[in-house]
């Protein structure tokens, strides 16, 4: 077992196999249970010259939610507090005639 600063990580030794035209390793055992991989679980690969890491995607398919509500953002917002005097006007020499 390795720990860097606050993250375990466990070496893990396998096999690279022939699967149809590619290659596979397989997410087995302490490699799917660690990070809690399931089925369909989306992952980044980085690749490197000599191997390749594998984490849990950061995308919003995997549940990804905004820390406040657009609702929570607007409450309490009025025509004055917003300074809707003060927008901008675009002139005519701006919009790249």
């Amino acid at each position: 077992m390795v720990i860097h600063g606050c993250i375990m990580s466990q070496i893990v030794h396998a096999k690279i196999q022939k699967w149809g035209n590619g290659l596979a390793l397989r997410v087995a055992g302490m490699m799917r249970d660690i990070p809690r991989f399931k089925q369909d679980t989306l992952v980044d690969v980085e690749v490197f010259d000599d191997g390749f890491t594998v984490r849990r995607a950061k995308s919003q398919s995997e549940g990804f939610s905004f820390p406040l509500r657009e609702a929570d953002l607007l409450e309490g917002l009025t025509a004055e507090n917003a300074h809707a005097d003060e927008l901008a006007v675009i002139q005519s020499g701006e919009m790249g005639n």
